[in-house]
């Protein structure tokens, strides 16, 4: 290492070289002005035109598509109410009551103990008595609870008293089934 102190020197500033001469110069007189082209102007305003047009039908399709949407949401909700009456009328048709109630119009009437054949040795296990004429159970007496459910709901047609001979039962009509639901409307 050295002792020397090193110079100081000064920045260096570039020297300004020679000037430039402007070559701008005021005209003597304004040149002509050319004419609009006719055809750019038509081709302008025939684009604007079908940009119009288009943004109208763009917007006529829309507000369309959107009252058809408005009326099949309208008509699913209705299939829906629909549904679900449809639901509450074979929930009441099967409920409980109903059944007991159709099987005392029919005869059939509430047998005592139950009764078992032991198939290994052929032994009956149990009473073995057939049921008797009345039933211990009356679901259409003075003791039934009234349900609105099935209040409007008729027994089973063709339903008489047991005389002995067997009678045939007239089957109502089936109920459309509702475990597939009801059809729904498509969307695009």
């Amino acid at each position: 290492m050295s002792i020397a102190t090193p110079q100081l020197r000064l920045p260096v500033t570039p020297t300004p070289g020679p000037v430039r001469e402007r070559t701008l110069r005021p005209l003597e007189r304004p040149q002509p002005r050319r004419r609009p082209k006719l055809a750019f102007a038509i081709i302008a305003l025939a684009g604007a035109a079908l940009i119009g047009i288009a943004q109208m039908a763009l917007s006529i399709a829309t507000t369309q598509d959107s009252f058809v949407v408005a009326e099949l949401t309208q008509q699913q909700r209705e299939l829906t109410w629909q549904a679900q009456a449809i639901e509450e009328s074979i929930a009441g048709a099967s409920s409980p009551q109903v059944l007991a109630s159709n099987a005392d119009s029919l005869g059939m009437v509430v047998g005592g103990s139950p009764s078992y054949l032991r198939l290994s040795d052929g032994a009956l296990i149990g009473m073995g008595t057939a049921a008797g004429w009345n039933s211990t159970v009356n679901p259409n007496g003075w003791s039934a609870v009234p349900n609105a459910l099935v209040s409007d709901t008729p027994p089973v047609a063709g339903a008489t008293a047991p005389t002995g001979d067997v009678q045939p039962v007239v089957e109502e009509p089936a109920l459309p089934p509702v475990a597939q639901g009801l059809p729904s409307p498509t969307t695009r």
